[in-house]
């Protein structure tokens, strides 16, 4: 038993479980929420009969989200008593996984027991891939209590996937991402809004050179280079930690060793053909069935994305490579070893986050002649119209006229292979 009086081990006595519940739970309701708070462009909210479900990388600010939700319910007037907030990875609550989770209501509602069908629980579950099984446990909960759900945590199924059956039609998805540049902008309360003026101009565009060095984990802002760094490497640990841990792994170096060759090679082509002969190289004893299912596990956790060729047709997604991203182009210049990755790279890297943020539909193109199109974002349908197809070549610099001319020609001829009009439909990024 620890100092606060929560016994971490299976078997532990029932009053003695819910006893430590309870002290965290008042924990909770009596602490001061932190102002200050960076406000996030993504409100979550609550539908009837629905689960808000918050997934996102470790460190992108689910948990801030929350305590916003949290704040706006308060400023609404809700008692704070009507809302339970639990981190279940906190450590006190490890014995938790082994148990019935009914124990959690058991120990509020001993408090309140007027409260029970009578009044809305505002139930907060963080860390919720901390305990197995979850959704039956929030599926129970939405039968059988009065109650607004709302759970975060990092590698947690899609609403698709079949582990999510007692859930499905229910959830409502929010995917978290690190900071936008506009959050940025916003966190040193500079204007984006609306027309510049020149000095306007200048201020962003500083901010953004910040922004590039930065990036958009909240909790590395404002630190200088040296604890930047060291804070994005303990994060990219923490994540393959979680990752190797939460799959039970046998071939973690694997795993890690994968991570990293990815990583290096941001912006890239790779094949899983070749993926595993690398890790074979390095002597590990690897399936092409377990490279593709660290990839998948990759985009889980919000990690690593991995984009195909656009094309219909099966066989020839098959036989084309793919490009890798990862979640923050400056996480990537703290954790690679930066042979392979230059500006080009990490800026596409940059657009590619951009753009995931509005629809995980992002490919690649090649024309007929062989020229690539970096990508292409399928956009999300508005007002029942037709949906938009975006085609975006990154570079640097286009102060070379050549450079300039060879990737207009690719956004050129791509526009006319896939039918897509003039104007806003096709971009050149560049710094």
């Amino acid at each position: 038993m620890n100092d606060t009086g929560c016994q971490n081990e299976q078997g532990a006595p029932g009053h003695v479980m819910i006893e430590c519940l309870q002290r965290i739970i008042i924990e909770f309701q009596i602490l001061e929420l932190p102002g200050g708070l960076l406000p996030r462009r993504v409100a979550i909210g609550s539908l009837p009969g629905k689960v808000s479900v918050v997934t996102g990388v470790r460190g992108s600010g689910k948990t801030t989200l929350l305590r916003q939700r949290i704040r706006q319910l308060i400023k609404s007037r809700v008692p704070r008593e009507n809302i339970l907030y639990l981190d279940l990875a906190d450590d006190r609550l490890y014995w938790l996984r082994y148990e019935n989770p009914d124990l959690i209501l058991d120990a509020y509602f001993e408090f309140h027991p007027q409260k029970r069908g009578s009044e809305t629980l505002h139930c907060f579950l963080d860390e919720v891939q901390a305990l197995p099984h979850w959704q039956l446990f929030i599926d129970r909960l939405m039968r059988t209590e009065k109650c607004e759900v709302i759970v975060a945590g990092s590698l947690l199924p899609s609403p698709e996937d079949a582990t999510c059956y007692p859930l499905n039609g229910r959830i409502v998805s929010w995917e978290i991402f690190p900071l936008s540049f506009r959050e940025f902008l916003v966190g040193k309360d500079i204007d984006s809004d609306g027309p510049l003026s020149t000095k306007q101009r200048l201020t962003t565009q500083k901010a953004f050179e910040d922004y590039w060095q930065v990036g958009g984990f909240p909790s590395v802002n404002g630190l200088d280079e040296r604890r930047r760094v060291e804070a994005h490497q303990a994060n990219w640990n923490a994540i393959l930690a979680s990752i190797i841990g939460y799959h039970n792994s046998s071939n973690p170096r694997a795993v890690i060793d994968l991570a990293h060759w990815l990583v290096d090679n941001t912006g890239s082509f790779y094949a899983v053909s070749h993926l595993t002969d690398y890790l074979k190289s390095l002597g590990h004893r690897v399936r092409k069935s377990s490279v593709v299912d660290w990839l998948v596990v990759f985009e889980d956790a919000g990690l690593l994305f991995s984009v195909n060729i656009f094309a219909s047709s099966p066989t020839r997604i098959s036989v084309n490579p793919r490009k890798v991203y990862c979640i923050d182009h400056a996480l990537v210049t703290s954790v690679s070893s930066g042979i392979l990755t230059n500006r080009d790279s990490l800026l596409e890297n940059l657009v590619f986050i951009a753009l995931r943020r509005v629809t995980p539909e992002i490919f690649y193109h090649r024309t007929k002649t062989g020229r690539e199109v970096d990508l292409v974002a399928l956009l999300p349908s508005v007002s029942g119209q037709e949906r938009t197809i975006m085609l975006v070549q990154v570079c640097a610099s286009l102060a070379d006229p050549r450079v300039k001319q060879s990737e207009v020609r690719s956004l050129s001829e791509a526009m006319v292979e896939l039918a897509v009009a003039g104007g806003d439909h096709r971009h050149l990024a560049h710094r």
